[in-house]
């Protein structure tokens, strides 16, 4: 039987400064193995800092494309933006309109044009780029993957989150919800379908499975725990969004996550010890 691995990944890095104290926390003294960094996020510069200071936290890109403000100025990518030069707060309504954009010349190279200059961003911060993922999982949309795909050479991308997650064990787990839940099963199973065979060909890793997609800001004790006890073997991660109270930024759009509770878990010494029992190796993005 193959060993069983899990990487532990907290999304929204650099969105405020509240992200960015719990993803510290939680990995020097918990079991947060990996972050994604929003380019563009409000407390960026302190999130570049904090990631300076732990250099085995592996910092990967949270390309955002969606309830957030872009890295090209707004006024070259006039197709992905609103009149006040944001993106779109509904994911939906976004990747309509990337995908009405794709249509033509000009949307396809503002597209390519926002993805490069997130990276571009990325790298300018001097961090190692360890994987890409998407706020939102806007990274898997048909019309941006692509982009990402061509330009994994030159930016060093060998690793990004394929989202995709057990429906039936997620329900088993919280039967609430359970219409929002297969929806979102349903739109990440055509995701991945699409994005697994591109990412293989050009060489680009991914775990074997994710999850916290339908757990969406209560990755709790209560879950991790369950989570651990049925892992399949093999290398799966598991993404939460961590923040030591509800960051302003992030309060529209997050209602109702249970921040603290996710800070709770990612610190819990009863979860150690489960990892230890059930002989689970916390790795992160980079050991792909």
């Amino acid at each position: 039987m193959s060993p069983r691995r899990l990487i532990v990944s907290g999304d929204d890095f650099g969105a405020a400064p509240e992200v960015n104290a719990a993803v510290a926390r939680t990995h020097r003294d918990g079991i947060l193995t990996s972050t994604s960094l929003m380019v563009r996020g409000d407390a960026v510069e302190e999130a570049v800092a904090v990631a300076a200071a732990h250099p085995r936290l592996a910092i990967g890109l949270h390309l955002v494309l969606a309830q957030g403000r872009p890295a090209a100025p707004p006024t070259a990518i006039p197709r992905l933006v609103r009149r006040d030069g944001r993106f779109g707060d509904q994911p939906v309504f976004c990747g309509l309109r990337y995908a009405w954009a794709w249509l033509g010349r000009a949307g396809r190279a503002q597209i390519a044009r926002e993805v490069e200059a997130q990276l571009e961003a990325f790298a300018a911060t001097g961090l190692p780029l360890a994987h890409v993922d998407g706020h939102l999982n806007m990274h898997l949309h048909p019309m941006v993957l692509p982009v990402l795909v061509a330009l994994a050479p030159r930016y060093g991308i060998r690793v990004m989150r394929l989202t995709r997650e057990d429906l039936g064990a997620a329900l088993r787990y919280d039967p609430r919800h359970g219409l929002r839940k297969r929806a979102e099963a349903v739109v990440f199973r055509a995701l991945a379908a699409f994005a697994a065979p591109r990412l293989a060909a050009a060489g680009i890793r991914t775990a074997d499975r994710v999850y916290g997609l339908h757990q969406s800001g209560h990755v709790d004790e209560a879950y991790l725990l369950a989570l651990v006890q049925a892992l399949p073997p093999g290398t799966s991660e598991v993404y939460c969004h961590p923040a030591e109270r509800q960051p302003p930024a992030l309060a529209a759009w997050q209602k109702g996550y249970d921040h603290e509770g996710e800070v709770a878990a990612l610190l819990s010494a009863r979860v150690r010890r489960v990892l230890r029992a059930a002989e689970v190796e916390l790795i992160s993005t980079r050991d792909l």
